[in-house]
């Protein structure tokens, strides 16, 4: 679950220095479902509003804008968002100001990349609210599109994924064929069509997945726990 919940997330490293950077990267990068780098707290900002990352990760000192203040812009943002500062500084005062921010972790330099790495670990779970459990262990994550069950992989076409959106932007309610063929082919559908894409869906997923309710449409099918 810990290997599968770090797959999910997104985390944007926040990092002056390119050598120390790319180390990271190298060294947790492929750990994560995507490890975006930014140089200064500027484009952290400006990067944190495009991708929208789960984990912000951070230097205190750098040039244009201190961690410190990216940190505080990120926070008026989304203050849910967990930020990991890095810094070769110990004062009291530096940690005060962090912690004053609302800063998550303070990780001191030189670091060990698995502590760090363990520690994204423990408060992954905490951020799975983006994973919506379907029934027979089948998980979606909205964030990155991606259906996994029992914590393998399903590939999925972009009209898959368009459909399983649907359904799941619908919860309870029935989809019909009209809205179905509107919204993966612009209504420029037949009924067979459709039929064949939900069988061939099916086929790669599950018949429990997608309930056929007679006379009216589809419907997703969730986990009761």
């Amino acid at each position: 679950m810990k290997n599968r919940a770090l797959k999910e997330l997104k985390i944007l490293l926040v990092e002056d220095e390119e050598n120390l950077a790319r180390l990271l990267k190298d060294a947790i990068g492929d750990n994560f479902y995507s490890f975006t780098l930014a140089k200064d707290g500027l484009e952290g900002i400006e990067l944190f509003k495009k991708i929208k990352p789960d984990i912000v990760i951070t230097d205190i000192m750098m040039p244009l804008l201190s961690g410190l203040d990216m940190a505080k812009e990120l926070k008026q943002l989304n203050p849910k968002t967990p930020i990991i500062i890095l810094s070769a500084f110990s004062e009291k005062e530096k940690l005060f100001s962090a912690i004053d921010v609302g800063i998550t972790k303070y990780f001191l330099k030189p670091f060990d990349t698995d502590e760090l790495l363990d520690y994204i670990g423990t408060i992954a779970p905490k951020l799975s609210s983006k994973l919506l459990k379907l029934t027979e262990g089948f998980v979606f994550n909205k964030t990155t599109n991606s259906l996994y069950k029992n914590e393998r992989y399903i590939a999925l076409t972009k009209n898959d994924i368009k459909f399983l959106s649907l359904l799941l932007d619908s919860q309870n309610r029935v989809i019909d064929d009209a809205t179905i063929k509107e919204s993966l082919w612009g209504g420029d559908a037949s009924d067979e069509r459709v039929r064949t894409f939900i069988k061939r869906f099916r086929e790669k997923t599950s018949k429990q997945l997608i309930k056929n309710i007679k006379g009216f449409g589809y419907q997703l099918s969730f986990s009761e726990n």
